[in-house]
């Protein structure tokens, strides 16, 4: 019985990696736009903006208009279903680490046109208006 060279396998196993990587890139990526923060509070007017801190941190201000779902809530998910996945979106939170996290996680859940605007730091330095 032949038995395949390491050298062989391990082209087989890169090729395999090389495919799921770009599989799973593709999934939300395409949906997902990172931008700077210039260019977000630009883009305020026209997308509903979603601030995904955690209730107490919305409390304490954020960009005038946001709604706030705070993505490290057990219900995250539940609240961006009754969301219109066509409608165009902007999600910030305090250094842009939660807003990478929820942007990714709707457009996992089939949204289409989700901006991540990062801190809210950085936006309201840009120019954002806040409450």
């Amino acid at each position: 019985m032949h038995r395949p060279s390491r050298r062989a396998l391990a082209i087989v196993l890169i090729v395999l990696l090389a495919t799921l990587v770009a599989a799973c890139g593709a999934s939300s990526g395409a949906a997902v736009k990172k931008v700077d923060a210039a260019k977000a509070v630009g883009m305020l007017a026209n997308r509903v903006v979603i601030d995904v801190r955690t209730p107490s941190e919305y409390a304490a201000g954020h960009v005038a208009g946001a709604q706030n779902i705070d993505v490290e809530a057990g219900d995250f998910a539940t609240r961006i279903e009754s969301l219109d996945k066509t409608a165009s979106y902007l999600v910030y939170c305090h250094s842009g680490r939660r807003s990478a996290i929820a942007a990714d996680e709707m457009a996992k859940a089939g949204f289409t046109d989700i901006v991540d605007g990062g801190a809210l730091a950085d936006l309201v330095a840009a120019g954002a208006p806040t409450q």
